[in-house]
């Protein structure tokens, strides 16, 4: 999918296609996609009545979507600063804190842009053990919305960290990240931005400059630590 500059539906100025024909690229089964999908008459109905949600969605995409599989496009300058795109901002600051996550990228609400908005509150850095707070670094940072970002590696050491995402609910992994990286791009009102950033910081960022590539973490992490963080209570 790729955006394109024009006047869009519902005022908007990009647009999506739509996935090609072809088999489903996940597993067997029924449950895995091969089946049809059926809807309850209420969901039917509400589908009919308000038609198909439009981005950017309320919820972020699940893996499987295409949108989480291919490059995001860069937004044009002309649209830099815009109401469009401050929209946008909005919209994933509002799903940072709906969620809650500490990044969300424009894919995963269904709007193919080079776009992430990330924030780390003193409250959410308490949630974790003091032990991985001091190991990795986690402390807050304010609301940061990064446009069209470029990342460069600051210290190239690889240090293996847990990782969940929004699009992957459910899950998790350890995966490997570099320590400490430079981020530019330019905010929602097209101001320049350049953000250093370590540690916890640096390892959000890199997953959410992942996402913009259509890469997500289980591509980059060690396949043995992947987890369903329910699979006590599934035992129970």
């Amino acid at each position: 999918m790729a955006a394109v500059a024009g006047a869009g539906a519902g005022g908007r100025w990009w647009r999506w296609g739509r996935a090609g024909p072809g088999a489903p690229s996940r597993g067997c089964g029924d449950a895995a996609g091969w089946g049809v999908r059926e809807r309850s008459y209420w969901r039917a109905l509400r589908r009919r009545v308000l038609g198909p949600p439009v981005p950017p969605f309320a919820a972020p995409c699940q893996a499987g979507a295409p949108v989480l599989r291919a490059a995001a496009a860069a937004v044009p300058p002309e649209r830099l600063g815009g109401p469009e795109l401050r929209e946008l901002a909005a919209a994933l600051a509002a799903g940072l804190r709906r969620w809650p996550c500490l990044g969300l990228s424009a894919p995963q609400l269904g709007v193919p842009l080079r776009v992430f908005a990330a924030e780390l509150t003193p409250a959410r850095c308490h949630r974790y053990p003091p032990e991985l707070r001091r190991a990795h670094r986690i402390e807050p940072f304010p609301l940061r919305v990064l446009v069209n970002p470029a990342l460069r590696v600051l210290d190239s050491r690889l240090v293996t960290g847990p990782e969940g995402c929004a699009s992957l609910r459910g899950f998790s992994a350890f995966v490997p990240r570099h320590w400490a990286v430079h981020v530019s791009g330019v905010d929602e009102h097209g101001a320049p931005v350049s953000w250093e950033a370590t540690g916890w910081a640096a390892r959000i960022a890199q997953h959410e400059l992942d996402h913009l590539d259509g890469i997500l973490y289980v591509d980059r992490m060690d396949p043995r630590t992947f987890t369903n963080v329910a699979w006590q209570e599934l035992l129970d």
